[in-house]
């Protein structure tokens, strides 16, 4: 069959372009950051306890073995580890099922990415059961694969995920762009080796090398990412 998309173009003689895009979940794709807080709220409500405003900084975009264990050393909560990640698990979910709004950009961002058959991965700290979830709205079919936080020995920040995409893919890291709204994915991606552009939802990011920072997906399209490639290649 002739594709009926013009062709740009993903790699070059010099090997300098955009092999594949890899993108974070929560917060860069769908706007469910504030799903997680205020699910952590509402659990520690009813176990007695206030979360501080500040702890959201904190939690944020990380793991979530990481955010539960933190949040409950510093409330002190009678709760474990295991007991806190199914409560919230269950809270996350309840809330995708009555709402799951796309950040800005990201449905064109995704269609496009298709269109001209660009190697795409879904790369999230979020477990399997929550990713499932979300696909059945974003659309599995835009993913060529999907990482989640508990099919990997160590999750954001550590390099192992991005990683463990690029080769899934067959790619170079190096080669990858990564589409990430927290500072715990960015150190991720950038750990791995790829470009960065990051999309700050919560707490601010400053640009840096091999990083650039833009306030939306509305700016993001295939040929910005390919110019990205073109300027450190």
């Amino acid at each position: 069959m002739t594709s009926t998309v013009p062709a740009l173009g993903t790699r070059t003689a010099e090997g300098s372009a955009l092999q594949a895009v890899l993108l974070d979940m929560d917060g860069t794709l769908v706007d469910t950051e504030g799903f997680w807080w205020d699910v952590e709220v509402e659990i520690f409500a009813g176990l007695g306890h206030a979360l501080d405003d500040s702890w959201r900084h904190v939690v944020v975009g990380g793991p979530m073995s990481r955010s539960a264990g933190f949040l409950i050393e510093a409330t002190g909560a009678d709760i474990t580890l295991a007991e806190l990640s199914v409560l919230l698990n269950q809270g996350f979910e309840d809330r995708i099922d009555r709402a799951l709004p796309l950040m800005p950009g990201a449905a064109r961002l995704l269609g496009e990415l298709s269109a001209y058959e660009i190697p795409t991965a879904l790369v999230s700290a979020s477990h399997r059961r929550i990713i499932d979830r979300v696909l059945s709205s974003l659309g599995a079919h835009h993913f060529a694969l999907t990482v989640a936080g508990d099919e990997v020995r160590r999750t954001k920040p550590d390099p192992e995920p991005y990683l463990f995409a690029a080769a899934g893919l067959g790619v170079d890291p190096a080669r990858c762009a990564v589409i990430e709204d927290t500072a715990t994915g960015v150190a991720a991606a950038e750990a791995a080796g790829c470009q960065v552009v990051a999309v700050p939802s919560v707490a601010p990011i400053a640009p840096a090398a091999r990083r650039t920072v833009v306030t939306s997906l509305e700016v993001v399209d295939l040929a910005f990412l390919q110019g990205l490639m073109t300027e450190m290649g």
